[in-house]
């Protein structure tokens, strides 16, 4: 077998022990990689209804076939386990040393079991592993944490860890490294923390196997200077992705006070070319010729790595148009190891649900300063933070009084920062993605947004959203690799089967990609339903609050408009017909038979039907 190791290694850490496995090529072809990897191993492996925080769950690190070799924005790896969050499959990509060091190593997936019987860190150095006292960084954030441990094993070693977040599980906390990149939203960093893993170190001596390795390098390093040349000939990185922020505020797409507004005209504080203007440093992930991490000192001084959806999460969806404030917010939910996305769509909610007589208390839109204490709360559990930690949907269901029409969410994940009220591809985009609403799952804004198709309820729109979905799912998840080349600069999506072909000598096409994305994301839907087997298609639909005209604005180029359920409902239908899954959103035995998931049908239909 070439392009993957071949190898898993089994950690169990409850008994300290390890084991070294192998996967099949028949395992390697049908899944790839990344998510598909994580997503079948935890179906095989997990029995339904297991606690997502008890020491049953599985946290999963796997890699793919590309991940770690020179070439265009390959130093990915995927989070994964059963999120605490959704309580059902979840996942995350993060940019970090540990994709080269991993496959250095000797390894494409860790499978962490069990739990550490008191916190502890684990290093990896090719076939040793090592259970490791964390005393001294239990407790501390990631920006500490990081440090303590580049400064025994050096920068280059791959480092996963977790902050306060994920020690006391926040149902959003992250997993991080390298100091600017997080990955896991879901709730992956809790499920570390449920383990007492304050971290995870890997360095790794051997070389990643490749059916070429000569073209693989030659095409790899040119393509690293092709994809350079056209980032700095389009100025991408001058900006980065809060490149967007000005559009969508234009466009009337921005979050802001909870997404019941969509516009602001303070936002323009907040926007790329002010963010690049107060740049102090510019950070990237391994293998990246496009840096996205641009970083600004916040109010209290600290570098602060910001991109668009943490911008428009932490300023204007809570009316906070300071820039150094934003980035106080931003560098605390980074440094505790919280999601700033989850983070600045449950303090919206807060502030909302106190605004609309769900709850009383003293936090009120465009308090920075009550935010950072809020934050503070959260990650320690203390006080209104313990119940801050479980994230909007649980906080509506406590607080009752219709507040779970605003819970901006889908499955119990809090949306992206793209206001989406009166765009229904992307509505649908998030109520089908199937870790909870996610913009990395099928970003069809733009699409819809450029084609003027903004109020359509098309046919053509949900196929847009299945063919994002496969694309995605199959290459950007399981590959695992970095899609910017490919949305921000044109990168043509060839390239990808060309270098899965050179690593592995396959011949495979986009089509093979798009038909294991199929599999991959009926599968992630199985699981769903095999944890929530009363599920209907109401899972699948965006916030409540979307169908409500008083939500409408009031002025600007939506003024009045606001998605319509029935409309939605037709579109929901042909995005279950295309895909093949009933009316409740679950696929029928004939269509997980076709993407040859018909072991998992039968499993799935001793606890749900499946027609």
């Amino acid at each position: 077998m070439k392009g993957w190791t071949g190898n898993i290694l089994r950690i169990n850490l409850s008994r300290k022990t390890f084991k070294k496995e192998q996967f099949s090529e028949e395992f390697a072809k049908k899944w790839i990689g990344g998510r598909g990897f994580a997503l079948k191993i935890l179906w095989d492996e997990l029995k339904p209804g297991i606690d997502p925080l008890g020491p049953d769950n599985k946290l999963i690190v796997a890699l793919g076939p590309i991940a770690g070799v020179p070439m265009p924005n390959s130093g990915k790896t995927i989070v994964a386990a059963k999120s605490p969050l959704t309580g059902t499959y979840g996942d995350g990509n993060i940019g970090s040393h540990i994709t080269i060091q991993l496959r250095k190593a000797g390894y494409d997936i860790l499978i962490f079991e069990g739990k550490c019987p008191a916190p502890e860190y684990v290093f990896i150095e090719d076939d040793k592993v090592s259970f490791l006292p964390a005393q001294d960084i239990w407790g501390k954030g990631t920006y500490e944490a990081q440090d303590w441990l580049e400064k025994k094993y050096g920068k280059t070693a791959g480092i996963l860890s977790i902050g306060q977040g994920g020690e006391n599980k926040v149902l959003y906390a992250v997993i991080r490294s390298m100091e600017g990149r997080a990955g896991g939203r879901p709730g992956i960093g809790a499920v570390m923390g449920s383990k007492n893993l304050k971290a995870i170190v890997v360095k790794g001596t051997k070389e990643i196997p490749m059916a070429d390795p000569k073209a693989m390098k030659e095409r790899g390093l040119a393509d690293l200077r092709a994809v350079g040349a056209m980032d700095k000939k389009s100025g991408w990185s001058v900006q980065g992705t809060n490149a967007v922020l000005a559009w969508c505020n234009e466009m009337a797409a921005l979050p802001v006070r909870n997404m019941r507004h969509s516009s602001h005209p303070l936002a323009c504080r907040l926007d790329g070319q002010r963010t690049s203007e107060a740049r102090v440093a510019t950070y990237g992930c391994p293998n990246c010729t496009m840096r996205c991490g641009i970083a600004i000192l916040d109010k209290e001084g600290h570098e602060s790595e910001i991109d668009y959806e943490n911008v428009g999460m932490l300023g204007p969806n809570l009316e906070i148009f300071d820039l150094k404030q934003m980035a106080s917010l931003n560098y605390m939910c980074d440094d505790f190891g919280v999601d700033t996305i989850s983070a600045g769509a449950t303090l919206s909610f807060y502030a909302d649900a106190i605004d609309h007589g769900a709850t009383t208390g003293d936090f009120k839109f465009g308090d920075a300063e009550r935010a950072k204490e809020l934050l503070r709360l959260t990650a320690r559990r203390e006080g209104i933070g313990d119940l801050l930690a479980e994230g909007s949907l649980r906080m509506a269901r406590k607080f009752g009084k219709g507040s779970e029409a605003y819970a901006i969410q889908c499955k119990g994940l809090e949306l992206s920062a793209y206001n989406c009220k009166y765009v229904p591809g992307q509505a649908l985009a998030f109520g089908t993605s199937a870790i909870g609403a996610h913009h990395k799952e099928a970003w069809i804004i733009t699409y819809e947004l450029k084609q003027t198709q903004r109020g359509s309820y098309g046919r053509d729109k949900a196929q847009k959203v299945i063919d994002l979905q496969r694309i995605r799912s199959s290459i950007f998840e399981s590959l695992p690799i970095c899609r910017f080349p490919w949305i921000e600069l044109g990168w043509d999506l060839k390239n990808y089967p060309e270098y899965f072909n050179v690593a592995t000598g396959s011949n495979w096409t986009l089509e093979d990609f798009t038909n294991t994305g199929d599999r991959i994301y009926a599968l992630m839907k199985a699981f769903w339903a095999r944890e929530w087997p009363d599920t209907d298609r109401t899972a699948d639909y965006p916030p409540r609050i979307y169908f409500d005209p008083a939500i409408a604005d009031k002025e600007g180029i939506i003024a009045g408009k606001h998605l319509e359920l029935d409309k939605y409902d037709v579109l929901l239908d042909h995005y279950y017909d295309i895909r093949g899954w009933d009316k409740r959103g679950v696929p029928t035995r004939q269509t997980m038979e076709r993407v040859g998931l018909a072991r998992e049908a039968e499993e799935l239909s001793k606890v749900t039907a499946v027609s």
